[in-house]
């Protein structure tokens, strides 16, 4: 656990994705310890969601800790859920802008993106609880767990779209002698244009500068994509917090939705 701790650790200071960790084109971050330790941070932040039900309370009702123990479940499950939903759609994205990120890598990458994720999510526990003592009002500690979703998922998903850049990057860089061998053994008579299909691209684009702006907009398509899923993910799963007048249980009705519920929360913390 120690050592996955710290794998994470150098993910965060950016130690694990830097130009000379993969230059070979491939991301190494292992996949089961980090998944341990990015269940065990969402668990933590889950707690901390659920410590609203328990202050609120008193910590007299048994209800309130089963919520406490539903959101340290349902948090972790959140995310890994919305990663498998959206991870086929990663991977076409990333053939289509020529990336050769394997399956595994891109796993591995996602795993990595959950871990700052929940690292992020975890560090704002302790502000949850503090607000948690500190105020009773449902709609703010609804949107104030929202808030800090959004940024922990900001923060993930720029790390996301950095990694990515850079491992194309990196798999020019390794296709450059290549290229240039082959450049040298050709006897002249094939044209640029054929010579230019022979480059490993997507169907989006060619290989170079081209490829690497187009594949940040491809994959900002699938960020959005992501967070949608994501946002949705939570309703189907609520209740994380514990509504005071509701009784306890670990899934609600399908209603709504997670945009109209955020919206309504708002209008009822301004008295609207």
């Amino acid at each position: 656990m120690i050592k996955s701790f710290k794998q994470l650790d150098g993910i965060l200071r950016g130690d694990a994705t830097r130009m000379s960790a993969i230059k070979d084109g491939r991301i190494e971050t292992p996949i089961g310890g980090l998944s341990v330790v990015t269940v065990f941070l969402g668990a933590v932040y889950g707690v901390c969601m659920g410590a609203y039900a328990v202050i609120r309370t008193g910590g007299t009702d048994n209800d309130a800790y089963m919520q406490m123990l539903a959101s340290a479940v349902k948090l972790p499950l959140l995310f890994f859920l919305t990663l498998a939903v959206t991870l086929p759609s990663l991977y076409v994205f990333n053939a289509l802008v020529g990336s050769r990120l394997s399956v595994v890598s891109v796993i591995r990458l996602l795993v990595a993106m959950l871990g700052v994720m929940l690292a992020v999510l975890a560090s704002f526990g302790p502000i949850i609880v503090f607000f948690s003592v500190s105020t009773e009002s449902y709609p703010f500690m609804k949107l104030l767990n929202v808030l800090a979703a959004a940024m922990a998922g900001v923060l993930g998903l720029a790390f996301l779209l950095r990694t990515l850049h850079r491992l194309i990057l990196a798999q020019e860089v390794i296709d450059t002698p290549q290229q240039l061998m082959e450049a040298l053994e050709d006897d002249g008579d094939e044209s640029d244009d054929e010579g230019a299909e022979e480059n490993p691209a997507g169907v989006l684009d060619t290989v170079g500068e081209g490829t690497s702006n187009r594949a940040r907009s491809v994959f900002r398509v699938w960020v959005i994509v992501f967070s949608l899923v994501g946002a949705q993910m939570s309703w189907v799963l609520r209740p994380f917090i514990g509504k005071p007048d509701m009784p306890f249980t670990w899934f609600r009705e399908r209603d709504s939705n997670f945009f109209i519920d955020v919206l309504d929360a708002i209008a009822k913390l301004f008295g609207a």
